[in-house]
């Protein structure tokens, strides 16, 4: 049971995503035309949300991995680094995609350079990319460990920054739902498909990143019996 929980969690975190989706076009109520240029396109927002909320963990999981690898060498914490950059780039490639979706019929234009907010997030996905074909590409070693966790370290100071971003700065992007003091505008029925959401974004992040966690275990069982071979 416990071998295959990382699969059952995953599993059930992509079904509630998919039952997000299916809600949030089927059952949530249409929106003011007042409100948006396009009100059905702001259905992608139960997806958009929750999955930049989720990426916004991975990145803290990033964190906390790459200081608990660069401060104690711990090797608990390396996988951490690898499931979180690993998690990053899933949830951060669902935000920016259902982004520029909604941005192409709400604003006419899938992306905006001059919005600090999309940017710094922009950034984010690249760094998660950046991490998770880096490691891939180069040999694994202390070096190598301390150089990738140097970046998801300093790389972290871009999620207080983007989520504040539009409260400073509020160009194209509208400001924060969780916590921004938006959420009232919701009705209830709204409501509940985003919190349907972001619980399962959230049990999807555990399950992605027990799973990775699990795979940089064996991939290191791998290449430690590989190097005992070499040996004999």
């Amino acid at each position: 049971m416990t071998k295959r929980l990382a699969e059952m969690v995953l599993l059930l975190g992509f079904l509630g995503i998919g039952m997000t989706l299916g809600l949030a076009f089927l059952k949530a109520p249409s929106v003011s035309i007042n409100a948006f240029e396009s009100p059905d396109a702001q259905r992608i927002f139960y997806w958009h949300v929750p999955a930049a909320w989720a990426a916004f963990i991975a990145f803290g999981i990033l964190f906390l991995g790459s200081a608990l690898w660069f401060f104690k060498r711990s090797d608990l914490g390396w996988k951490m680094h690898v499931a979180g950059a690993e998690a990053g780039l899933a949830t951060g490639l669902m935000t920016v995609w259902s982004g520029m979706v909604w941005g192409s019929a709400e604003w006419g234009v899938p992306w905006d350079w001059t919005d600090v907010r999309l940017n710094t997030f922009g950034l984010l996905t690249f760094l998660a990319l950046f991490l998770v074909l880096g490691r891939q590409s180069q040999p694994d070693g202390v070096e190598t460990r301390d150089t990738f966790s140097t970046f998801g370290l300093f790389g972290f100071v871009l999620v207080p920054i983007t989520y504040v971003a539009t409260r400073l700065w509020q160009i194209r992007h509208p400001g924060p739902v969780i916590g921004g003091g938006e959420s009232g505008s919701l009705n209830s029925e709204m409501a509940l498909i985003l919190l349907l959401g972001a619980i399962s974004f959230t049990v999807f992040i555990i399950g992605h990143v027990l799973m990775s966690m699990r795979i940089t275990s064996l991939e290191q069982r791998l290449e430690s019996i590989q190097e005992a071979m070499d040996k004999v």
